[in-house]
């Protein structure tokens, strides 16, 4: 296995793998975009650089000369009196961070403002999935694009159960629907796993639901979803849901029983570094073997960071036991 990186911006197209130290790639599912950083000697003799870069120029890292891994713009580079330079770079999607406004979406589906927002501030989109449900309506104030498409996507969750993903693929943004991920890597100690640490927490977990909503008039409608064998362990954690938007009994019932899913369970994390593996990525999900921690069967990638240094490849992984993705309440505000 072999890695490269490229750079590109209108004057040229350079190959930098002869003067690269060392490429940190990472990923979080919480955040909108992946990011690039990578270490290398600009220079010769102490006095004269290799090469200039400029901020919006392109950075691609390539595995094997085919597979491209990163595809990203240039953003910030730091530079030492050795000619030791650091170059960071995010890829498309970082753009979803760095655009605010004001909108007003009304019978959309979460899909459609993602297409719509793309195309209002000229960001390339790749496949965009259907995501089903029609929200009624959603008003944004000084809002990122990011958060806009979160909170969009959070509303149809709570609705239909159905989660998705915002990816960046060769420089387009893709809305893709999460599948069952299959366990492929397995990562046991004394094999590939090099260190790793394991917590526990029920602070956050919520063993009863109770959703309130109606119509204007009918306030006191409400639905309620709970785990009887949670609250037997762990006692009665009560969360309650007040939709903006105005919901029948069947929507108030389903949209309980999503919330339970969500919030009656034990938050696990695992931190783990073992040898490299360039498809696991935030995401994906592993098989972990991990004797004196105790962490043993399949798990999350909610956070990865690769580092390919002197012919090696390292990762070290954040892990859950959830599949979570991103996401964010949507309060309805004055003005729509």
């Amino acid at each position: 296995m072999s890695w490269s990186v490229i750079y590109k911006d209108p004057e040229q197209s350079v190959y930098l793998d002869p003067i690269v130290k060392a490429v940190n790639w990472s990923g979080d599912i919480k955040q909108a975009s992946r990011k690039l950083v990578v270490d290398l000697s600009n220079t010769g003799n102490l006095r004269e650089l290799y090469m200039k870069f400029e901020k919006g120029g392109e950075l691609r890292l390539v595995l094997d000369g085919k597979q491209e891994l990163f595809r990203g713009v240039l953003f910030a580079d730091s530079i030492d009196s050795r000619g030791q330079l650091s170059l960071t770079a995010y890829d498309e999607n970082i753009y979803l961070t760095k655009n605010k406004d004001t909108k007003i979406f009304r019978n959309q589906k979460a899909s459609a403002v993602v297409k719509r927002l793309c195309n209002e501030f000229s960001i390339p989109a790749g496949e965009i999935h259907d995501t089903g449900f029609v929200i009624p309506k959603l008003v944004f104030r000084d809002k990122t694009l990011f958060e806009m498409m979160v909170m969009a996507l959070t509303e149809s969750w709570k609705q239909n159960g159905e989660s998705y993903s915002l990816v960046s693929k060769e420089g387009k943004l893709q809305l893709l629907a999460r599948k069952e991920q299959k366990t492929k890597w397995v990562l046991e100690n004394g094999v590939n796993l090099l260190d790793a640490s394991y917590s526990q927490s029920i602070e956050e977990t919520r063993t009863q639901i109770k959703v309130i909503g109606g119509d204007a008039k009918k306030q006191e409608l409400s639905s309620s979803a709970k785990d009887s064998e949670l609250i037997k362990r762990f006692g009665l954690m009560q969360h309650v849901e007040k939709p903006d938007q105005s919901m029948s009994k069947s929507q108030m019932e389903q949209r309980a029983k999503q919330l339970l899913k969500k919030l009656a369970t034990i938050d696990d994390e695992a931190r783990i570094e073992c040898l490299g593996i360039v498809e696991v990525v935030s995401g994906s999900a592993v098989y972990v073997k991990e004797s004196i921690t105790g962490i043993l069967g399949a798990y999350y990638v909610s956070a990865d960071e690769h580092r390919f240094e002197k012919g090696s490849h390292k990762m070290s992984l954040t892990l859950s036991a959830t599949d979570d993705i991103p996401k964010m309440e949507y309060k309805e505000q004055k003005g729509g």
